[in-house]
This record gives structure tokens, sequence and C-alpha cells, in this order.
């Protein structure tokens, strides 16, 4: 309850729905492929669990229907959007630059460099990981289409990302600055004073 005289928080729009729920998507089946790949990965796990072949086709159709979620949003949802968001990740500025080099009250826009270079990073490893596995499928069932070291960068990706999530979760969950963004990416709105203060470039105008 807000007390007396006190005003009333106000909120801005920071992402869209299907900004959301493209981002809760490949969250969603990071944490399927992670876990079913970690029963596959590991010999404890993968003897506890058993049933190693029905894993497998888990692991190798969750990230079929990753893929196929992902193509339905964008052919279906709020494409200008999403162009937007990727345009915006694309651009580098000078403040971004002094961001990256510690210089943290550098403006920011509604993404700060940081966020844009964990998006660019998970976007290629998603890629190079959906490849990989796609070749490590076939590779099983045709010995002729088997890349040397396609396993090691498959793993290799996996422990990465796995780096990756954490510091987002430690962010998004635990870092009082930054959790706030949570509330973003599950209402689509933040306060402003909260975005004023972390991305000036963006609402500080």
């Amino acid at each position: 309850m807000v007390s007396a005289g006190r005003p009333r928080p106000r909120y801005v729009q920071r992402f869209t729905l299907t900004e959301r729920i493209v981002h809760w998507i490949h969250a969603s089946a990071f944490f399927a492929l992670l876990g079913s790949g970690l029963i596959l990965y590991l010999p404890a796990l993968s003897i506890a669990v058993g049933r190693r072949p029905l894993i497998k086709d888990i692991h190798f159709y969750t990230g079929l229907g990753w893929a196929g979620a992902l193509v339905l949003v964008v052919l279906l949802g709020n494409r200008r959007a999403l162009l937007r968001t990727a345009r915006e990740i694309d651009l580098f500025d000078r403040d971004d630059r002094r961001f990256l080099g510690g210089e943290l009250s550098a403006p920011q826009g509604r993404f700060n460099a940081g966020q844009k270079v964990n998006a660019i990073v998970t976007a290629a490893f998603a890629v190079l990981l959906f490849a990989s596995g796609l070749l490590l499928w076939f590779g099983e069932r045709d010995t002729d289409i088997r890349l040397g070291g396609t396993l090691y960068l498959h793993d290799v990706l996996m422990y990465a990302s796995v780096v990756i999530v954490l510091g987002h979760l430690y962010l998004a969950l635990i870092h009082r600055s930054t959790r706030h963004s949570l509330r973003g990416m599950i209402l689509g709105s933040v306060r402003e004073d909260w975005a004023r203060e972390h991305h000036a470039k963006w609402r500080g105008r």
C-alpha cells in the first residue's frame, strides 16, 4: 500500500509481448536441453535415470521444438519490435565502449552494452549448439557425415553457456541495482525512475 502523500511509481513499457515470449521460449528450452544433456553427459546421472534412448530423443526434439517455436513467433508476432531490438543490440557507440571499459556510469540505451554483448554471444552460441547438435544426431546414423571435434565444440559451448546464464541469473535475481529488470521481462514494464537511472539514453529525456 502506498503511503499518503507518496506518489505512486510510474511505469514505462520496456519489452513487448513478442520480445518476452522469445526470451522465455529460449530460457525454457535452454534449461530443458541442459538437464537432458547433463543426463547424457554425466555417467552417474545417466545410470541413475537410465532410458538413454528416450533422453536422447527428448534432447533432440526439444532443440527442434525450440527452433520451430522461435520461427513461429517471428512469423506471427510483432516483427517490428523484434527488428527494433536487433538494431539496438547491433549498435555500439562511444558510451557503450566506455561502459565495457569499466565506466559503468556511461549513459546507456534500452539495452546496456553488457546486455548487448550477452544477447549477441547467446544468439551465436544457440546457432552453433543447434548446428553441432544436428551433426551429432545425424552422425550417429551416418558415419560419413561425422566431423571431428563436433562433440568437443558442443561440450565447450555448453560449459560457456552455463557460465553466461549463471551471470545472467545473478544480475536478474540477486544483484540489487539490476534485479528490477526482471519485471520488464515478466510484465513488460519497469519503473520510470529506474529506467532513467540505468538507461538514461532511453528514458532520460
